[in-house]
């Protein structure tokens, strides 16, 4: 079994739009909130063995605020591809990944985070798929479990969205 940890980054501070996009930092809320979805990760033992993370300041800021909560070390991989990344982007990140990792995290953007949970999170709670079609708020993380062996298998598959919380559910 393969487990994907899609996590869109925190809040972003949006107070001078001079900073470009791929510079923009957290906000305060943002930089509240990723520590606790970390918490809770860390509570339902949701421990990746290795991140795939947007380059961008947002997306690194995230990770770098969560891995402390967490408490697990995993290996993390920085990519500007991931910047805005479409879902099959995503999806080519992850089919060539080894497959001794069995639980990734990938820390992007939307709409590409959003579009890959809506295309790939078939089975599992009705309504909680709904919400991830209807939206993906910023610092949500989405759960999706894949009965495979190899990520290569990755794009034929339908997978379990095994949970889907919201950083305003942690408050």
């Amino acid at each position: 079994m393969k487990r994907i940890l899609l996590l869109r980054h925190a809040k972003s501070d949006w107070h001078d739009y001079t900073v470009p996009d791929f510079d923009r930092p957290l906000s305060p809320r943002g930089r509240d909130a990723a520590p606790q979805v970390a918490a809770w990760m860390r509570k339902h033992r949701l421990f990746p063995d290795r991140v795939l993370c947007s380059a961008a300041r947002r997306t690194r800021e995230t990770w770098e605020l969560m891995a402390p909560a967490l408490g697990h070390e995993a290996s993390v991989a920085h990519s500007r591809a991931l910047y805005h990344a479409s879902r099959r982007a995503i999806l080519s990140h992850l089919t060539r990944e080894d497959d001794t990792a069995d639980t990734i995290a990938v820390v992007g953007h939307n709409p590409g985070i959003a579009e890959f949970a809506s295309y790939y999170a078939v089975f599992g709670d009705e309504e909680d798929i709904a919400r991830i079609r209807l939206k993906y708020p910023t610092g949500a993380l989405a759960v999706i479990s894949f009965r495979i062996d190899r990520w290569a298998d990755l794009p034929g598959a339908h997978g379990t969205l095994e949970h889907h919380v919201r950083p305003r559910e942690l408050e």
